[in-house]
């Protein structure tokens, strides 16, 4: 009898299914067995809601700094640092706060109890060695792990130190530099030469894929990286590309690892690496990961007069600029929503629109965005509060079109009932800021 019951109740229960299919918006009786809201059927909808998780690879020859950089970054020792080469096999990762004075101004506006900035996922990779791209050195390991990385921060190493061993002898930045670059050079052409094999005995291969993998061999086979040719290929063209996840179309930056006394100015070695970095179109930092790792064991107080004696600010040292040059590389941007909960700094793409922003808080938000209010950083502050914004005229209210712009401090306007279902009872939901998203 239970069993006929159980199949006459999941009977019911598709028939239910069907005539909400059948008759569009419905009304739902509120109960535990029951969902409450008002739904249309939305067959086929995808929204464009994504977690910004975008990782830097942190690369370099062995015994440069790159493990030694990124516990600095982390603000841990999860990374092993030592004086031989491969002491890294398995890549580490860890999540880099990125420096933002905007945080603290609006936490004042706002008396916010919390402060939570945007953050950025290093990954620190083994060192390469010349002959990687063929398997040298657990080569072909570590490439794979680049692979998977959306940028580059390539370490190379600008002091002179006979304690500390150089895999090939001598401290020479362009060397170095080109040994690294080479080798993804050579990784891309494998991978470029193998797919242009698939495609020459795939009869339905699309001719212009072809064009484009000759065009990319081409320009790979002059020693340059894929990165300075990326730009000029037509928007159906890039879509064979980007298929490759070439290693050189990722972004680079520079870090010139110097010792203390250089961390201010430079040296001739941090030269010879921005010879090189013009040529490419790069950005080279200058970081000392010696001083950055001391600077982990020392309070605020004792930061600020270590860096001063250098000639260095907190604000300026070369990780800030480097985890603030890593984030601009990648194209983010930052928006802020600020309340008595909380302040955060919200990390979206360059060009996306207010739906696209809030469905970065949750998903739902974007599919049901009405609006965002929307105030600019700078006019926030030289008004010193919301309410004062509002009177002079300079808050607005944006619709679905609008193009969030870097610094622009949010609050959005849903509709509930446009959610799903399943969620409905979680909005605005945990750990979700109140002051951030707001029901009509």
């Amino acid at each position: 009898v239970m069993r006929a019951v159980a199949v006459a109740s999941r009977a019911s229960c598709l028939l239910g299914m069907m005539l909400l299919s059948t008759c569009g918006a419905v009304r739902v009786v509120a109960h535990r067995t029951a969902y409450a809201a008002q739904v249309t059927p939305r067959r086929g909808f995808r929204a464009s809601h994504v977690t910004m998780k975008l990782k830097t690879a942190i690369v370099g020859m062995p015994n440069v700094g790159k493990s030694t950089l990124f516990n600095a970054l982390t603000e841990t020792q999860g990374a092993m640092a030592a004086n031989y080469p491969f002491c890294t096999i398995e890549p580490n990762v860890g999540m880099v706060e990125v420096p933002d004075p905007r945080l603290k101004v609006l936490a004042l506006i706002n008396s916010s109890v919390k402060v939570l900035p945007a953050t950025l996922e290093f990954v620190d990779i083994a060192g390469l060695v010349k002959g990687a791209s063929t398997g040298e050195g657990l080569g072909n390991q570590f490439l794979a792990n680049i692979r998977e990385c959306d940028a580059i921060t390539h370490v190379v190493r600008c002091f002179e130190d006979p304690n500390v061993i150089h895999v090939d002898g001598s401290v020479d930045p362009a060397r170095d530099a080109e040994v690294i670059n080479l080798e993804l050079i050579f990784a891309d052409l494998a991978q470029v030469e193998k797919r242009m094999e698939r495609c020459a005995r795939d009869k339905k291969t699309d001719p212009g894929e072809k064009v484009v993998l000759e065009r990319i061999k081409d320009h790979l086979e002059l020693g340059l990286p894929a990165r300075k040719l990326l730009p000029g290929l037509s928007k159906e063209d890039r879509v064979w590309a980007d298929r490759l996840q070439l290693l050189t179309a990722k972004d680079m930056i520079y870090a010139a690892n110097v010792p203390d006394t250089d961390l201010a100015s430079g040296n001739e070695l941090v030269r010879k690496l921005e010879v090189v970095a013009a040529l490419e179109g790069a950005t080279v930092i200058v970081v000392s990961a010696q001083v950055e790792s001391e600077l982990i064991e020392l309070s605020q107080e004792e930061r600020e007069e270590f860096l001063e004696s250098l000639g260095v600010t907190l604000e300026d040292c070369g990780l800030r600029r480097l985890v603030r040059a890593s984030y601009d590389q990648l194209g983010l941007r930052t928006y802020f929503t600020s309340g008595p909960t909380e302040t955060r700094a919200w990390t979206i793409k360059g060009g996306w629109t207010a739906p696209q922003a809030a469905g970065v808080i949750h998903g739902d938000f974007e599919r049901g965005f009405i609006r965002a209010e929307t105030i600019g950083y700078d006019d926030l502050v030289r008004c010193g509060s919301e309410k004062a914004a509002k009177d002079a005229g300079l808050a607005r209210s944006e619709g679905k079109e609008y193009i969030v712009a870097e610094g622009d401090v949010l609050l959005f306007r849903f509709n509930v009932w446009a959610l799903r279902i399943s969620d409905a009872s979680c909005v605005p939901g945990p750990g979700c800021n109140r002051s951030a998203v707001r029901g009509p």
